[in-house]
């Protein structure tokens, strides 16, 4: 310590050192200033501090002498405990990094030792290779040895002077020539020249130098030249000739592999014939029969009808038939409770999805009864028009129940039922609904069949009929249990293990997911992945769907489901078969579709002069009504189609221009332009490019959901009788943004007015893609947290349906009014 200015300065042995500094101002002085410069200081324990707390330690609690200042027992308590906790710490921490380090050292040591045994098999390996490598190459030089020692020498050098010049040359050339092919020696491949050219396994794996290398086929092919050039000569292959079946036309890659030869020769010896074509062309009979013999092989001229024998005609064994479950058919006249009965049947509610309450389409589904039964059943229309979409019903069940009415008795469509039924000899059963009706006369019912020639067991028949109510469930189980004891009479049995086979009932064009059709297996089981040919369409099964909508990876005998894949629609009422090979499929597809093209041109050609002359002057007293139409499936369509024809007399009719699958596209409207023609859209849509393209030329299109209207607007236009009805005019579109769910009210759309406007009290339909999925009202409309009467184009607003939830983003509400008009006939 040292004193400065009476005051206590800190110092270190021999005290602080002294100097000088020499200060500099801008006006020109000096300042000498006296600095002191002080050591650090060194703090050095004092004797038997160590044994107490150590050196540089603070002191114990319990000693207050040696404790800092300031400091309370329990803050240096909590010191103590701190810096213990830290020791811990440190210790914790250098043992885990301790026995992590000697993990680290133990992979080491272990990876070490694997890759060392690794390579020392690896040289085993190539050790083993190359030493059998020798001993083949060996035996090879023995073999050679062999076969050129009893080769004679040649006639005429035995003929020749020994000396003269024109035997001696060429040998001395040979030799020459042969000395200069033979590799040098020291070069790394020894004494023995053959392996020169040989390709090593350590030069393949090495990659070898000097760019690519020749490979080992190529090596292998060279050694059996030389070996067969030393036995005296190459043998040529015998040459196999073949029978090759020949269509009318044949893709040129398709010919080079039933001859079995390379598609690269079959297409240089066309163009040495002057046809400039590529293997994905097809060429005609004659010239492919001229490059069958050009190639040696044998021509076999097949007829195009021949392409459909390769659909397999599989006798079944009755040792493989199986049981299966039985196809029924709900039939009957409109509004007599098919549909309804079959949801009791299955406890589903498909007839609220239905537009109007009609079956619009054949619906196909699975039961299993409470006695572990299964049941396919086959919904079908009972409108008029649906006529041909009954007769497939029937042409594919095995039992039909003929649903009548108990207040309404039978009716035309019931009448239609029962021809279709025995036209198919089926087995039927008369289901009497409607039993619960206060003026049910179930007797009635049963007399009326008489006339008919169906007499039920009641009336000492041979039919089965059953008193049901598909509202109350009376009489379900009855039914149920004669069915069954229909389907047990009949002893229904199928081959599940063979090619599928099975029945079109309904096709459509989904945008989403391409064409679908609803196929009804018969015969065998389809599996995904299986090719197949369907009328004039084929594919390879993508997906299957059963009737629940769940995905199925197969489907056995009597088990509809849909099927996805398909290049195109086919009919309804097509049968579709598996085959081998999707060339198969294609070729049988192309040749339907050939054959139906030609049948309708061939229809078409054959009119006398007479018979068009007499047309056109009909046609001049008649007036056509042409219209255009456009459904969501295939039935449907051809409902419709079948509904316009019968529509007309001397005076007018009505001539389909047009009818098809699918959304209403700018060419419909096109079509429609040029024929001054109304599109009509059933359970269709126009895209935004379309409805554009109707504005600006003027087309209308009319929207319908139910068979009733459509027919019954086309027959009031036809005939000019054209009174005040009921149109829609719709006054806005709506886009759905979210989803949300709220509770008590459900399922809740966010949506932005898009066009026109929406209200309260008009009716709305749900779009997706351009295709009606659901028609009813809204339960709500909300503007923010309001409830309102409408909302304006451009603003946000709340939507729910009454007794509807499944609505998705990217959906489009259509809203639209019913107003009282007057049409005219144009």
């Amino acid at each position: 310590m040292s004193e400065n200015d009476g005051k206590k300065t800190l110092g270190v042995r021999g005290g602080p050192r002294g100097g000088s500094v020499k200060q500099s101002f801008s006006h020109g002085r000096t300042k000498n200033v006296v600095v002191e410069t002080k050591r650090k200081r060194v703090v050095v324990p004092k004797p038997g501090a160590g044994n107490v707390a150590g050196a540089g330690k603070p002191a114990p609690v319990g000693d207050p002498s040696k404790r800092p200042a300031g400091i309370s027992d329990a803050e240096m308590e909590r010191r103590m405990k701190a810096l213990q906790a830290a020791k811990a710490r440190e210790s914790e921490d250098a043992a885990r990094r301790e026995a992590e380090e000697k993990e680290r050292e133990e992979e080491r040591l272990r990876r070490r030792e694997e890759a060392e045994a690794k390579e020392r098999e690896e040289q085993e390996r190539l050790e083993a290779l190359k030493a059998k490598e020798e001993e083949d190459e060996r035996q090879r030089r023995a073999a050679a040895s062999a076969a050129a020692a009893p080769v004679a020498e040649p006639e005429g050098a035995r003929s020749a002077p020994r000396g003269s010049a024109p035997s001696s040359a060429p040998r001395k050339a040979q030799e020459r020539d042969t000395e200069s092919k033979r590799p040098a020696k020291g070069k790394g491949m020894g004494d023995d020249n053959r392996r020169s050219g040989k390709l090593t396994l350590n030069q393949a794996l090495s990659g070898g130098e000097g760019g690519r290398q020749k490979s080992m086929a190529a090596m292998k092919r060279k050694q059996e030249r030389a070996r067969q050039k030393a036995m005296g000569g190459s043998q040529e292959r015998e040459k196999i000739i073949r029978d090759v079946q020949l269509p009318e036309t044949i893709v040129v890659a398709e010919l080079a592999q039933r001859m079995a030869e390379r598609v690269g020769d079959v297409v240089k010896a066309l163009m040495q014939n002057d046809m400039m074509v590529t293997q994905n062309q097809a060429i005609d009979a004659d010239t492919a029969e001229l490059i069958i013999e050009e190639f040696g092989h044998r021509v076999v001229r097949v007829s195009d009808a021949d392409v459909e024998d390769v659909i397999a005609q599989v006798e079944d064994k009755p040792e493989d038939m199986q049981p299966r479950p039985p196809v029924i058919t709900i039939m009957g006249h409109v509004d007599h409770g098919k549909t309804s009965l079959l949801d009791a049947i299955r406890d589903a509610k498909v007839q609220a999805g239905e537009a109007g309450g009609i079956t619009q389409h054949i619906g196909a589904y699975q039961v299993k009864t409470d006695s572990g039964a299964t049941l396919s059943f086959l919904d079908t229309p009972g409108h008029a028009a649906f006529t041909s979409m009954r007769a497939r019903g029937a042409q594919v069940t095995d039992i039909v129940v003929l649903v009548v009415a108990a207040d309404d008795a039978v009716m035309p469509q019931t009448i239609e039922a029962i021809n279709h039924a025995k036209a198919a000899k089926v087995p039927m059963i008369v289901a009497i609904n409607k039993i619960d009706k206060p003026e049910a006369n179930p007797q009635k019912v049963r007399t009326d069949l008489l006339q008919h020639e169906v007499v039920v067991e009641a009336m000492s028949g041979d039919v089965q009929d059953v008193e049901v109510s598909a509202k109350s469930g009376k009489g379900l189980d009855e039914l149920l249990e004669a069915i069954a004891l229909q389907a047990e009479i009949l002893e229904l049995k199928a081959n599940p293990n063979r090619a599928a086979e099975g029945a079109v009932i309904e096709a459509q064009l989904d945008v989403g997911r391409g064409p679908v059709a609803t196929v009804l297996i018969q015969k065998g089981t389809l599996r995904r992945g299986d090719i197949f040919v369907v009328g004039e369409q084929y594919g390879k099964v993508r997906a299957l769907i059963n009737d629940h909508g769940d995905r199925v990876n197969e489907a056995g005998p009597s088990v509809p489901v849909e099927v996805l894949g398909l290049n195109g629609t086919p009919e309804a009422g097509d049968v579709l078969n598996v085959v081998e090979t999707e060339a198969q499929a294609r070729e049988i597809a192309e040749y339907r579709a050939n054959a139906a093209k030609e049948k309708r041109a061939a229809a078409g050609a054959a009119v006398t002069l007479d018979q068009m002359m007499a047309q056109a002057k009909q046609d001049k007293n008649v007036a056509e009504l042409p219209i255009l139409v456009k459904a969501d499936v295939q039935g449907s369509a051809e409902a419709i189609v079948q509904a316009m024809e019968k529509i007309g007399n001397e005076e007018v009719r009505v001539r389909v221009l047009h009818s098809g699958v699918g959304a209403i596209t700018e060419s419909d409207i096109g079509l429609a332009e040029a024929s001054g023609a109304p599109v009509i859209g059933f359970n269709v849509r126009a895209n935004a490019p379309a409805r554009q393209s109707a504005n600006q030329k003027g087309v209308e299109i009319r929207y319908y959901s139910v068979i009733y209207d459509l027919v019954d607007d086309i027959k009031a236009a036809a005939s000019g009788l054209l009174g005040a009805e009921i149109r829609e005019k719709f006054i806005g579109y709506a886009k759905i943004k979210e989803v949300f769910k709220v509770t008590g009210v459900g399922k809740v759309a966010g949506c932005l007015v898009t066009e026109g406007v929406a209200r309260r009290s008009a009716g709305v339909r749900l779009l997706r893609d351009d295709v009606v999925i659901h028609e009813g009202t809204l339960k709500t409309l909300k503007r923010f947290k309001d409830e309102v009467a409408e909302v304006q184009s451009g603003q946000e607003c709340g939507m729910a349906f009454e007794k509807y939830e499944d609505i998705r983003p990217e959906d489009v509400i259509e809203i639209f009014e019913r107003e009282e008009i007057t049409r005219t006939l144009d």
